[in-house]
């Protein structure tokens, strides 16, 4: 029995584990140590794929779903650039032995656009070295104990935020108990106890702009966001229009350093060290969707478009499926360039693919897809967490040429459509 067909013996492969949170300690590092661990369906070749037994014929179209539902995230040029400065910062200040504040990092962007993968893959790849220079081990633990090691919290903001409920569950990421009579006061002195006792270095803060700056506790929130900058870990809060959000109201921006500066006010805890009276900082960075007006970003959407391509698993699909013709500028405007809409867009294409028998991603074939994003529970749309969908245009094959600089002539074969797969007589596919 060959390799590729032993692997196919079990669904395992492709059916997924227990559900993997990132919003508690446990949760983190289970992500953390598995996140590169899936493996995508074989290469077959249709000749092969007939020749399984039905079940087997079962199991690898399975896989080949999972594949399709688990792309790998791939680097575009604006993750690039989100990634070195927080990359620059969180080693910076991880390396800081002075009581200062540690300047924070705001990651700004639309929905969908991958702000939260791209901030918390540097954070685990920041956690993997560290965790290696400390042998896995606390540098700050209790002799006679074996104090949780906690390198990164990732946390993300309650729907109904408040100054209290951001505390709650940061405390929820350690497990730390917080009684609810607790005053914002003893939360936040409970959150800095939390994250020094565990030696956490990131505090990932998502969805902040949930946090609304026009109700009565407004100067709770800034406090907040002022107290834990002073915690001596690198703060990085992440959302969904902050510069209009309210969360830069009391801060000034700096021409010189680029940074937005935020003035000492009165402390929330009593328990603020002296680092409090500082002036804290954070650089404001953004992460955009793909742009099609310029030579370099045409070439940029291809590259990425040709790394999805690669890693699909249809019997009949072609090189240059995606970026031949017109399907280029056609996925882009399905998408604006945001690529969580363009993953959506492909996974369900090559689901629909599979099910018909095409076996093959066609502009014909995308037009019959409606890209639905009402149905996602963990996402405020009163926050902006869900983009507006492009609505559906002409395929592929029949846009129009662009006109100016921007149209790239490498994209003007339009090659030619797959022919459907036929199934031996008596299969079912699934």
């Amino acid at each position: 029995m060959k390799a590729s067909e032993r692997h196919q013996d079990t669904g395992s492969v492709a059916l997924p584990g227990r559900a993997v949170t990132r919003e508690n300690a446990a949760g983190w590092q289970r992500w953390r140590l598995t996140r590169h661990e899936f493996t995508p369906a074989p290469r077959l070749s249709l000749a092969a794929y007939r020749r399984l037994s039905p079940q087997r014929r079962m199991v690898h179209d399975l896989h080949r779903a999972a594949t399709h539902a688990n792309l790998v995230i791939q680097e575009t040029p604006m993750s690039a650039a989100v990634s070195r400065v927080m990359w620059s910062r969180i080693q910076n200040n991880a390396l800081k032995r002075t009581p200062a504040t540690r300047a924070g990092l705001m990651i700004n962007g639309g929905g969908y656009q991958g702000k939260t993968e791209t901030a918390c893959e540097v954070a685990a790849a920041f956690e993997d070295q560290w965790l290696m220079l400390h042998d896995q081990l606390n540098p700050h633990a209790t002799p006679g104990t074996r104090d949780m090691m906690a390198t990164v919290a990732y946390v993300q903001t309650p729907v109904t935020a408040t100054p209290k409920s951001i505390c709650q569950a940061i405390l929820d990421f350690y497990g730390a108990d917080h009684p609810k009579r607790m005053t914002l006061p003893q939360l936040v002195h409970a959150v800095r106890t939390s994250l020094f006792d565990h030696c956490t270095k990131i505090l990932l803060l998502d969805d902040v702009t949930r946090l609304k700056m026009h109700r009565e506790a407004d100067q709770d929130a800034l406090d907040l966001v002022r107290s834990l900058m002073s915690m001596h870990v690198t703060l990085v809060l992440i959302g969904v229009g902050i510069p209009d959000s309210g969360l830069l109201s009391e801060g000034r921006h700096s021409r010189r350093g680029g940074q937005w500066i935020f003035p000492h006010h009165r402390a929330t805890s009593p328990h603020d060290e002296a680092a409090t009276q500082t002036e804290r900082r954070f650089d404001l960075v953004d992460l955009d969707p793909f742009r099609y007006d310029t030579p370099a970003g045409i070439a940029a959407w291809a590259d990425h478009l040709a790394g999805i391509e690669a890693q699909l698993r249809l019997f009949q699909a072609r090189p240059g499926m995606l970026t031949d013709g017109a399907m280029p500028e056609y996925l882009f405007r399905r998408t604006g360039g945001i690529v969580g809409l363009l993953e959506r867009l492909v996974e369900d294409g090559c689901a629909r693919a599979i099910e018909t028998g095409t076996e093959c991603l066609t502009g014909g074939l995308f037009d019959d897809i409606e890209i639905d994003l009402g149905n996602v529970a963990s996402r405020d749309p009163r926050a902006g967490e869900i983009p507006e969908v492009p609505p559906r245009r002409a395929t592929a094959t029949s846009l129009p040429a662009g006109k100016g600089k921007s149209r790239n002539t490498v994209f003007d074969d339009a090659g030619s459509p797959a022919a459907p797969v036929q199934e031996p007589t008596g299969t079912s596919r699934r």
